[in-house]
């Protein structure tokens, strides 16, 4: 318990912190919540829009449609003006940088480390040529 109060008054890159949590009581209004269970809050007079995330703080967690009415790109909130997906739309996927499902290329070291032999169209740059 005492480790979560710890964390909770200074370690703000892991979760809201106490002033934040203040700040959105007094100066927010909920605008809704997404299904990662993420709450949008924006200023009473309107001129700030924020994210209390659920869980791990992580950006990539926002999907597009929050993230255009976060940065005021559009005026209407996902809830307002649902967006229709398209049939070759892949489902929103936070970045898997560091986890099991990161991209890794026949070159990286989690694949071995050996590349790809070249082809016949590139020759290599050796200096004094």
């Amino acid at each position: 318990m005492f480790v979560a109060v710890i964390r909770r008054i200074f370690g703000w890159w892991h979760v809201a912190s106490i002033g934040t949590l203040v700040h959105t009581f007094w100066n927010g209004v909920k605008i809704g919540e997404d299904a990662e269970g993420n709450k949008f809050y924006i200023s009473k007079d309107g001129k700030k829009r924020w994210v209390i995330f659920n869980g791990e703080i992580e950006a990539t967690r926002i999907t597009p449609e929050w993230h255009a009415w976060l940065h005021k790109i559009v005026d209407e909130t996902p809830l307002e003006k649902p967006r229709t997906i398209k049939g070759w739309e892949k489902d929103h996927l936070p970045n898997q940088t560091g986890t099991v499902n990161a991209y890794a290329p026949s070159g990286a070291l989690t694949e071995g480390g050996a590349r790809k032999g070249t082809t016949g169209d590139y020759e290599a740059w050796t200096p004094g040529n």
